[in-house]
């Protein structure tokens, strides 16, 4: 029972060697004043396998970058005001929305993506549209074009005159 505990605890990591998020090892003097444990005796730092014992070198995460991505969807003819108030509620609900422009059969979202890289922001965009399709009451589309670029790029685009940013910024607009 003891030893099931320990492995949900560790995440299957018992009986390795572990290091802290601050990069000791367990058994290590803490880097803090000494004084009472946080979170009682013998609370566990950290639960990170130490990839030094693996031959790797110490892994750094990643920072999340920001990704612009155009998601064009496409369906059925829907009532512009339904689908206005749909895509408001989008908005509403996506943090870095910049804006949207609709038709009767099809609508273009233009937005800011925060993710490691382009594989994690292209997943993320390619389920927009179905996880929202319920909660903002989205019409029964398909996702018919993806373009997603860093930030840079995006720039870079829009100061040689090219990938111009909507004519109106902001918001739901019909095209």
């Amino acid at each position: 029972m003891e030893r099931r505990r320990e492995a949900a605890l560790t995440g299957g990591t018992a009986g390795r060697r572990l290091t802290s998020i601050d990069g000791g090892r367990e058994g290590d003097a803490p880097a803090e004043p000494a004084g009472p444990p946080q979170h009682g005796p013998g609370a566990v730092r950290s639960i990170r396998p130490d990839r030094r014992d693996q031959g790797e070198p110490p892994t750094v995460p990643e920072q999340a970058r920001l990704w612009h991505v155009v998601l064009s969807v496409s369906g059925p003819v829907t009532p512009l005001p339904e689908l206005r108030a749909g895509l408001e509620r989008l908005a509403h609900d996506h943090s870095f929305f910049l804006t949207a422009r609709y038709a009767a059969d099809h609508a273009e979202i233009r937005y800011w993506e925060q993710a490691r890289d382009l594989h994690d922001a292209a997943a993320i965009a390619l389920r927009l549209w179905g996880e929202h399709k319920a909660t903002a009451k989205l019409p029964p589309w398909e996702i018919v074009g993806l373009e997603v670029v860093d930030r840079a790029t995006y720039h870079t685009r829009v100061a040689e005159g090219f990938g111009d940013p909507p004519p109106q910024l902001g918001g739901v607009h019909p095209y």
